[in-house]
């Protein structure tokens, strides 16, 4: 037997491993226990732990950038996550190349180089500005075309290695069947089992399309968020469902996810009494991670959990009984614990009172640092920069973004009297958007500006004050209405209502009688409330891709060609949807009398 060889099975010895999904090569095995054999209890402990930051670039004067230097070099985290900074409500992302020298900068502090994860669900584009602008991954439900959505894998894990991130968490495999679920609807790709199952292994073989810039993925949120009316931020979300119930919804995307070979699946923070009858999330179930998980479903991937700064898990546990609570049910990876050096300490002060065993500590540790060894980070750590603009700005992702965007517009309802717009004079589209500050309605008023200048367009905010809304919804040179209501899903926000002041909006347009359409920019689930209206059409996605999209359709332009990938109660069930071309129905408005 060879020495290196032999060596390699002495020092496994005794440790409580199962084999890797990933076959993996002896020299990246053989560089990861080199790492780990130089490595005290505590910085062991210090590799499990990911800790986040906005990817901006900071002066090294600045607190931020302080607290980064001492989490990196003195306690020698394993890992950064990328978030996007909010201030007063409004959404800041990092720009591409301030972030990648940012990331080359912070891998340069780090003695074992960085894993770097992101949650990149629709692309690059939900952290990261100036990119691609990839719909929800309920419009590629929508689509149901498995091929788009392997695009979407190939083009995510190409802009995440030319970001420096190497740890996508992607993608959402919850099925989601709550209409008023505040936290994943138009994050998933939608309610049926199978549906979800497809699109998640077509994302997964995407991201390996390219073996040069392939990514670990993660399938996300096991057991299953999708039905759940709490957001898992604000508290301890609750899914009542029978055993049989879990196995044939909620698990089945996991199981194709598993099968398709995936790196790694991230915990939430969920009570789920029918797998475990204590009301505790399961990112810290012995049950659910270790026997569930790991023996049942025979993953031996990481496990990562969802962030430990949620309210769901960190109401119930300090952060260090957190991280001990996660790492005994059989986590590896404890996501932004909001005292890493506090988890640190517990952890190893776990292993030294016996509730945690040093093999046990050895295992995760060791499969952190083997997923750097495969990543090639041992070879090199940061990204060129120079090659930023070739990476992002590729023609083919813009064109599938618009294709995407397109072929998941959903006709559910059609009178002919609204849509497609035949004459501008009469029409008049308010646009429904979620904050005072932000970009939402821009494109798709600038698209109908360039079609029809003499539709009158209204913008309206939350904060809308009743003499505006009244001003608006009172112009007597209105003869039909086309509303477009934006609702989108947010952390913290707790609901997936009308913002604010538009839903009297909403109110007085439906109860004028006129001709009224309702194209829902976000969750579809909106439409249900609005049974009167006599056209309805769903996008799935609050993007600017999906707005321009919308308005093509309303010009005729492009056909509707969508399915719903979700039921709407009351209004249409799942996988419904009028496919009429829009040649058609130019026609059919042509015989119509305009009231």
């Amino acid at each position: 037997m060879p020495v290196a060889l032999c060596l390699l099975v002495l020092a496994g010895a005794g440790e409580a491993e199962a084999a890797p999904v990933v076959k993996r090569s002896s020299s990246a095995e053989l560089q990861a226990r080199r790492w780990l054999s130089r490595m005290s209890l505590a910085q062991q402990a210090a590799q499990l732990m990911m800790v986040p930051c906005y990817g901006e670039p900071l002066p090294r004067r600045a607190a931020e950038y302080r607290k980064l230097e001492q989490a990196i070099r003195r306690l020698q985290v394993g890992g950064l996550i990328v978030i996007n900074r909010v201030r007063h409500g409004s959404v800041r992302q990092a720009e591409p190349y301030g972030m990648a020298a940012f990331l080359n900068r912070m891998q340069r502090l780090a003695r074992v180089p960085l894993l770097v994860a992101a949650d990149f669900e629709r692309g690059a584009s939900m952290r990261v500005a100036n990119t691609a602008k990839y719909p929800h991954l309920m419009a590629y439900g929508a689509a149901d075309d498995v091929a788009l959505t392997r695009q979407l894998g190939k083009h995510t894990a190409r802009e995440a290695r030319a970001l420096g991130v190497h740890w996508v968490f992607a993608p959402v495999s919850d099925v989601n069947t709550n209409p008023d679920n505040p936290i994943i609807n138009i994050r998933a790709f939608g309610e049926d089992p199978a549906l979800v199952a497809r699109h998640v292994k077509a994302f997964i073989e995407g991201t390996r399309a390219d073996a040069e810039k392939s990514v670990l993925v993660t399938a996300k949120h096991f057991p299953g968020h999708g039905d759940t009316t709490m957001d898992s931020h604000l508290g301890l979300a609750k899914v009542d469902a029978s055993r049989d119930r879990l196995q044939a919804q909620e698990l089945t995307p996991f199981r194709a996810a598993i099968e398709a070979g995936v790196d790694a699946v991230m915990t939430a923070h969920l009570a789920v009494p029918a797998l475990e009858p204590e009301e505790i999330p399961i990112t810290v179930s012995t049950r659910v991670v270790h026997d569930l998980l790991r023996q049942q479903l025979h993953f031996n991937g990481l496990v990562v959990t969802d962030a430990m700064d949620m309210q769901g898990v960190a109401r119930q546990f300090s952060p260090g009984e957190a991280a001990v609570r996660a790492l005994e049910a059989g986590a590896d990876v404890i996501l932004m614990p909001p005292d890493p050096e506090g988890a640190v300490r517990a952890v190893v002060e776990a292993v030294r009172k016996g509730r945690l065993t040093p093999a046990r500590l050895r295992e995760s540790a060791l499969r952190v640092l083997r997923a750097k060894a495969r990543l090639g980070l041992a070879r090199s750590r940061t990204t060129p920069v120079e090659d930023l603009a070739e990476e992002l700005d590729v023609e083919e992702a813009l064109v599938h973004a618009r294709e995407v965007a397109e072929r998941a517009l959903t006709l559910v309802r059609h009178d002919q009297k609204t849509v497609p717009i035949q004459e501008g004079a009469g029409t008049c589209i308010y646009v429904l958007v979620e904050g005072r500050y932000t970009q939402q309605g821009r494109s798709l008023l600038a698209e109908v500006e360039k079609r029809a200048p003499q539709v009158k367009t209204f913008l309206l905010d939350p904060q809308a004050s009743q003499a505006e809304i009244d001003a608006v919804t009172n112009d007597s040179s209105c003869s039909r209405f086309i509303v477009v209501p934006f609702v989108s899903v947010a952390a913290y926000r707790g609901n997936v209502s009308l913002a604010g002041n538009h839903g009297l909006v909403m109110e007085r347009l439906v109860f004028k009688g006129k001709p009224l359409a309702i194209a829902a920019m976000g969750s579809p689930y909106i439409l249900r409330h609005y049974a009167q209206a006599g056209t309805m059409i769903a996008t799935f996605s609050t993007v600017e891709t999906s707005e321009v999209a919308l308005a093509r359709a309303l010009f005729g332009e492009i056909d509707f060609s969508g399915r719903l990938p979700v039921s709407i109660p009351g209004i249409a069930s799942l996988g419904y949807g009028l496919r009429l071309s829009q040649a058609f129905l130019r026609a059919a408005a042509w015989q119509l009398p305009l009231q």
